[in-house]
């Protein structure tokens, strides 16, 4: 029911935290994963660990604020393994902690290029093959942060909200070509990108309250969700954008 057995998946911003937890997974369910972020030894590393652990990894540098570096992953991913089954979109930029009113604009443009322009492009690409193929999935990285504007992340917050637009309008459109789209939006979870508010006590003593948990997330924690919306246990279910928050949106 969760198995990932044959298929080839492409996970980004996975050289650490929730999308090298969800690279490992998927290689313990049997797929072959493509492990990407910005720097080549960072995603090297992480395939290494999988493949030392019997599983298949491929480690494909790219920046996926970079029109031109997602085009030469999709056509090498093409040549070598002849389609992407399931894409995680989990890369992300959250350049500016502060507030809305005095976001530079270098922080607005990087964040955009990141998290919207950069999903849009990877989905619509990886897309083209999964249409061609007969199918596949996408799973997008939100947030909670997108249905709640975070304290003194506008700009994040704003992109994380529009990821989830995107994920209803990529799945309203594409359902018919078999190709499921959803989203998991994580709370706060102890990474080294949720580092501006993991070390910050006073920002701590804020949020955790406001969980009903009463604590952060684990990346391995976060994991199991992309598991669950790309194995054959999610096969009717596509447009969702599902928390995994501790209970912080209820």
């Amino acid at each position: 029911m969760f198995s990932l057995q044959n298929k080839v998946a492409l996970i980004t911003g996975a050289s650490r935290g929730i999308g090298e937890e969800v690279a490992k997974l998927y290689a313990q369910a049997g797929a072959h994963v493509i492990v990407s972020s910005r720097k080549q030894e960072g995603v090297e590393l992480v395939a290494e660990k999988i493949r030392k652990n019997g599983g298949k990894a491929t480690a494909l540098a790219c920046h996926i604020g970079d029109q031109g570096a997602i085009e030469s992953l999709i056509s090498k991913i093409k040549q070598d393994m002849g389609t992407i089954d399931i894409l995680v979109n989990n890369a992300a930029a959250n350049p500016y902690f502060g507030h809305i009113l005095d976001t530079p604009l270098s922080a607005l443009k990087k964040t955009i290029e990141v998290n919207i322009e950069g999903y849009f492009l990877m989905s619509q690409l990886a897309g083209q093959m999964m249409r061609e193929a007969g199918g596949g999935c996408i799973i997008n990285t939100a947030s909670v942060n997108g249905v709640t504007p975070g304290p003194m992340q506008g700009i994040y917050s704003i992109t994380k909200a529009a990821i989830i637009s995107m994920t209803k309008a990529f799945a309203k459109e594409c359902a018919p070509q078999n190709i499921r789209v959803n989203a998991v939006l994580p709370g706060l979870t102890d990474t080294k990108f949720a580092s501006a508010l993991t070390s910050n006590d006073a920002m701590l003593k804020q949020i955790v309250p406001m969980i009903p948990m009463n604590r952060m997330a684990q990346p391995e924690e976060i994991a199991g969700a992309f598991l669950f919306l790309a194995s054959p246990a999610a096969s009717y279910i596509t447009g969702v954008n599902l928390p995994v928050d501790g209970g912080i949106l209820i």
